[in-house]
């Protein structure tokens, strides 16, 4: 990939979605969250055993209720969104990506006109959906694999702010590093929800067992 001096917006959706105004309060709780959750998954192998499975099962069917489909799928755009930004290079080179994306824009320029946003809907899905026993356990499961996945962010974010590169290889790294957060987001957003949609479990890598762990 080549540097490129500016980045132009599409559909009026600026891509420098300034790090800068990401509330401090956010990447210290999503720090310390980090820490709880790979404590948490530091267990004895055996625990295994005794693990809840998540079924996507509800009222005796073999599937679950459309309702928890709906929500379980919508849960997976709030990660896509958050890491958006970390699709620019991506966006501007391929525009057939551009045009994959495009209904979403509006969602997304909602999502990102107030910096506290990410920060309402990440205690709004942990504090309303996971730890809410009125939820399904698939239900809370699939919110709490977004929100892990969401959390993890904070690591190409950190990369950013203490290195950002302005050129030559390490601008190149940098590139390469947002791409890939992006396009790992992307195919968890259309795994994870079309997994959701089709009643089925998505175990996302690298999240699903903390997620299992932190879902009573």
């Amino acid at each position: 990939m080549t540097a490129m001096a500016t980045l132009p917006s599409f559909s009026g959706i600026p891509w420098t979605f300034h790090h800068s105004i990401r509330p401090a309060s956010l990447s210290s709780l999503k720090s310390s969250y980090i820490v709880t959750l790979f404590s948490a998954t530091k267990k004895p192998r055996n625990s295994a055993r005794h693990r809840r499975p998540i079924l996507a099962q509800s009222k005796g069917n073999n599937s679950a209720d459309v309702p928890d489909r709906l929500i379980s799928a919508v849960c997976y755009f709030y990660p896509f969104f958050d890491g958006i930004q970390y699709g620019k290079y991506v966006i501007t080179q391929f525009p057939a990506i551009q045009i994959l994306l495009q209904p979403l824009f509006p969602a997304i320029r909602v999502f990102k006109s107030f910096p506290l946003n990410g920060f309402l809907v990440f205690l709004t899905l942990y504090f309303v959906v996971v730890r809410n026993p009125n939820f399904s356990r698939y239900v809370r499961f699939n919110t709490m694999q977004a929100i892990v996945l969401d959390v993890l962010l904070i690591f190409p974010d950190l990369l950013e702010r203490s290195f950002n590169p302005r050129e030559g290889l390490g601008l190149d790294l940098m590139m390469s590093l947002d791409s890939s957060a992006f396009l790992f987001l992307l195919v968890c957003l259309i795994y994870g929800s079309t997994s959701c949609l089709l009643g089925e479990v998505p175990r996302l890598p690298i999240v699903a067992e903390a997620a299992e762990r932190q879902v009573p």
